[in-house]
């Protein structure tokens, strides 16, 4: 299963890629466990230095900004069943 990780302390954009995010794996039928990293020290442990930040089986897909729609599917397409 997909582990999905949302980097960010709470701000209008990380709310803003959480909702994407679990919008976008319904309209796509992927199953993941995702979950929010608010922890400053952990968010830094991935080399994020601007939120939000999107963490895909550990590995860090997207910093600093709010995907569109179409390049959020296209990050979460390339990395089913991975």
């Amino acid at each position: 299963m997909m582990e999905i990780k949302i980097l960010g302390m709470g701000c209008v954009n990380c709310e803003k890629l959480e909702r994407m995010v679990f919008n976008a794996l319904a309209e796509l039928n992927i199953d993941a466990c995702v979950q929010k990293v608010q922890d400053i020290p952990e968010i830094m442990k991935y080399g994020v230095m601007s939120t939000p930040g999107l963490v895909i089986n550990e590995k860090v897909v997207l910093s600093g900004r709010v995907p569109s729609k179409a390049e959020l599917e296209k990050i979460l397409l390339e990395h089913v069943n991975r």
